[in-house]
């Protein structure tokens, strides 16, 4: 099990903070055409009840930008990942498919509006998580994006630096094909555990259904 702290950067801009994290044991592939069948009906839904505009509405979304500005980021620059996918759709795009876990995820950010951080749990780097802010300088390479300035991001890190970000996680702990062990935390900074643990389950639900997994174990930390 991986150990789970909040540091006093994030709880002096955050007090509320509430996180979710499930881990568990799973199988990847490279495509699931039902889960694909769930995030469009997602996509339609959100262009019938959403502007880009009300987006920022969202209880998740908005507390995360909260967030980024109290810690000096821009969000219209760095978005956070759940307004970022949600975002994409609502401007009529298609969602990149990258593998069965990653799309699973961003479904289930999709559906609750929280930025989601998912990771191959064996490139962790000693047993213990702790999520800061991200300083000037720290060297941070992006899923796909190359260096990342995270000064002033939420970040979590392990005993080598950061692996997540709510815009982009690190190369270093990415999850890829032949993962078999996920830590996946849901980043609640609207302070509302309720949606946070059904955002959660909805995730162990979806691991069971499409990654071949039990749904693992659930812990729930501030």
């Amino acid at each position: 099990m991986i150990t789970l702290k909040v540091s006093k950067e994030i709880e002096s801009v955050c007090p509320c903070f509430v996180g979710a994290a499930v881990e568990a044991t799973v199988q990847n592939s490279p495509y699931a055409a039902g889960l694909w069948q769930e995030i469009e009906q997602w996509g339609e839904r959100y262009r019938r009840e959403l502007t880009t505009e009300t987006l920022k509405q969202l209880s998740g979304i908005e507390a995360t930008r909260r967030v980024y500005k109290a810690c000096g980021k821009d969000p219209s620059r760095y978005r956070p990942a759940a307004e970022a996918l949600i975002r994409r759709m609502l401007q009529g795009k298609q969602l990149y498919h990258i593998d069965t876990l990653v799309d699973l995820i961003n479904l289930a950010s999709i559906r609750y509006g929280y930025s989601i951080g998912g990771f191959d749990a064996d490139r962790f780097c000693g047993d213990t998580l702790t999520l800061g802010v991200g300083r000037e300088g720290e060297p941070y390479e992006g899923i796909g994006r190359g260096a990342l300035n995270i000064a002033g991001l939420p970040v979590y890190r392990d005993s080598q630096g950061g692996v997540g970000t709510p815009t982009s996680d690190h190369e270093r702990t990415k999850i890829t094909l032949s993962t078999t062990h996920v830590l996946i935390l849901v980043n609640g900074y609207d302070g509302r555990q309720e949606q946070v643990e059904a955002n959660a389950r909805y995730l162990q639900e979806l691991l069971q259904k499409y990654a071949h997994s039990d749904g693992g174990t659930l812990t729930i930390y501030r």
